[in-house]
């Protein structure tokens, strides 16, 4: 289906880059999986089987060089609310579908369709899910013991009725990661500082207050130090239909993200992937992950860029990623169990800052334009509803925005008189007179009543023909046709001609299909203005000479 050209060029010191960059990813991805499966309601391990079965399978079928796949943070809404409504078996079969979804959206190449999606939207609904887990991790830091809720407001309410009874070690525990994240790579540029920002306030805590802050372990019990066996979850066509919309929202959010993660690598290396071919393997490892507990995943961004920055070379970095993290499960996972929920808060936090997009933010909102109205609702919408409601929303508020400035684009030129007076004074008409319309822009079913109305209030007298001067139209749709036919029939019933100058080849091809070009009649199509005035006049003029000859016989006649 797809030709690989990823290991084009693959040389043998090719292999210690694509080593080195795939342990530095691996050391990075570790806790970011068990914080993202622990934020989206279901235990760490999954996180950590989600990012070794998709990252090794991406990295394998994908269409990118770079791509790193696994567990992200812009899932954490979706997935928990899936989680709070359905459970953590549905999830699997969500994500299940939303895999086969992807894959089918790879047969029909709709890969490139995410591109027109409005930045306001993504945007909005980013920096809203970045709101969501930074707020997630509140009673973490706080050590509350929160209960999850739907809503937004309901989960703030939850946190502030519990301020009375935090727990300052879990304060202190936090604090010193949150330290820790900020200070060691200014020092230390090169130490993997999530994986320190975990570590260190672990070691504070289990020597100075062992017991007294919720662990990993206390929460969720030990890690097991294997892969789950493959296990089909329980599908009926009754679970399908309930689960439909949130696997189709999984399926377009991993889409958006698995393509920007892909996008941002071309842009850091020069490289170019293939969208649909990673759709495909992005649906591929959404329909394996599950089968093994793992939750749904996408491209991921942040691991994705420092895969690059780390000096990948190839997808193989991606599958020494996936085998690094599955050797340290096998080799250290009971150690995790004493990793304080307090440490993995600032880890969060410090995600969803940086995925907020806080300086695009602000810089659409200072637009005052309608991009900024779709970025504000589709990010409120995002907080205090849900992601499904926001993007769909958004889209058809960047939708209606789109055509109201194509609506404005469309100009109707005040009508020129274009007339030839006639030498000799007959009792015919004292001169041929035509109007010519100049249209520009497009005309389609956003701009269609305008036209009829700007166009026919312009005709304040009907003169014998008129000129529609198309060169500059933009574009056609059927609603357009359709209504520059209802037009010309009006004018006809006037008792004037229309002629059609100007109008490109695809326009014509267009009538041709429709019947409008057979309506007009072929002789009223002309290449440009000057060649319809031309045509029309000599026919006048040759209407005249009968005219004036058959004027005189009657007056020798009459003589």
């Amino acid at each position: 289906m797809f030709a690989d050209d990823r290991f084009r060029d693959y040389q043998p010191a090719s292999l210690r880059k694509d080593f080195i960059s795939g342990i530095t990813v691996g050391i990075v991805a570790i806790p970011l999986g068990m914080a993202f499966a622990m934020a989206s309601g279901v235990k760490p391990e999954y996180g950590i089987y989600t990012t070794i079965i998709a990252g090794l399978i991406v990295s394998l079928l994908g269409g990118s060089r770079y791509q790193i796949a696994g567990p992200t943070g812009a899932f954490i809404p979706i997935l928990l609310a899936v989680v709070l409504q359905y459970g953590y078996e549905d999830l699997l079969i969500a994500g299940l579908m939303a895999g086969v979804m992807l894959v089918a959206m790879s047969f029909f190449k709709l890969g490139n369709l995410v591109h027109f999606i409005p930045r306001s939207v993504t945007i909005g609904f980013t920096t809203g899910i970045a709101v969501i887990i930074f707020t997630g991790q509140l009673g973490n830091f706080f050590g509350l013991d929160l209960d999850s809720h739907e809503y937004f407001h309901q989960n703030m309410a939850e946190f502030f009725s519990h301020l009375g009874v935090v727990n300052g070690y879990s304060i202190l525990t936090a604090v010193i990661g949150l330290l820790v994240i900020i200070f060691v790579p200014r020092i230390f540029p090169r130490v993997p500082v999530l994986l320190v920002g975990l570590i260190i306030p672990t070691i504070f805590a289990a020597l100075l207050f062992p017991g007294q802050v919720e662990t990993v372990g206390t929460a969720y019990g030990g890690i097991p130090q294997s892969l789950p066996k493959l296990q089909f979850p329980e599908i009926t066509w009754a679970k399908i239909g309930t689960l439909f919309t949130p696997a189709l929202v999984i399926a377009a959010l991993g889409a958006i993200e698995s393509l920007l993660s892909a996008v941002v690598a071309d842009g850091m290396t020069g490289d170019r992937h293939n969208s649909n071919r990673e759709l495909f393997g992005q649906g591929i490892a959404n329909i394996v992950a599950p089968l093994f507990g793992g939750i749904p995943a996408t491209g991921a961004i942040a691991r994705t860029a420092t895969n690059i920055k780390s000096g990948a070379v190839s997808p193989l970095s991606g599958v020494i990623h996936s085998v690094f993290v599955l050797l340290t499960l096998l080799l250290l996972a009971p150690y995790a169990s004493y990793i304080p929920l307090a440490a993995m808060a600032p880890l969060l936090m410090l995600v969803a800052w940086n995925m907020s997009g806080y300086k695009s933010f602000k810089q659409i909102l200072q637009l005052r334009t309608s991009d900024s109205l779709v970025l504000a609702v589709t990010f409120l919408l995002t907080v205090f509803i849900n992601l499904t409601v926001a993007v769909q929303v958004g889209l058809l508020l960047a939708v209606l925005s789109f055509v109201k400035k194509k609506s404005e684009q469309l100009q109707i030129d005040d009508p020129v008189d274009i007339q030839r007076q006639r030498q000799e004074s007959l009792d015919l008409t004292a001169h041929f007179q035509m109007k010519k319309f100049t249209i520009r822009g497009p005309l389609f079913f956003g701009t269609a009543q305008s036209f009829e109305h700007s166009l026919m209030a312009s005709i304040r007298r009907m003169p014998r023909v008129i000129l529609l001067d198309m060169q500059y139209v933009t574009m056609i749709d059927a609603t357009g046709e359709d209504k520059l036919s209802l037009i010309i029939d009006n004018i006809k019933k006037a008792g004037s001609t229309v002629l059609i100058s100007g109008l490109p080849d695809w326009g014509l091809d267009l009538f041709k299909k429709s019947g409008l070009y057979e309506k007009i009649g072929a002789s009223s199509f002309f290449p440009d203005e000057a060649s319809a005035r031309e045509s029309f006049f000599k026919k006048q003029e040759t209407i005249e000479s009968a005219a004036r000859e058959s004027f005189q016989r009657r007056k020798k006649s009459a003589e």
